[in-house]
């Protein structure tokens, strides 16, 4: 799902989120237009939202979660 089909779902406007995150309401537009990012910055978004970014690798016997989150935060 794009980042802004995830904050209309969650029923957030562009500048009620850019409030959240202390920024610019043309800077979520702009993040919301990238194909890359840091996973922090991607995280903010999420958290901003009320969410929890979580990784996980999936492969054809099973998935993992990647734990790489909790270390960014320390």
């Amino acid at each position: 799902m794009p980042l802004h089909q995830l904050r209309n779902a969650r029923e957030m406007t562009q500048t009620r989120l850019a409030e959240v995150l202390e920024m610019d309401q043309g800077n979520i537009s702009k993040l919301e237009k990238r194909t890359d990012m840091y996973l922090s910055t991607l995280r903010s978004y999420v958290e901003a939202m009320g969410g929890v970014l979580e990784i996980r690798a999936v492969f054809p016997d099973g998935e993992v979660k990647i734990d790489l989150l909790n270390k960014l935060s320390a």
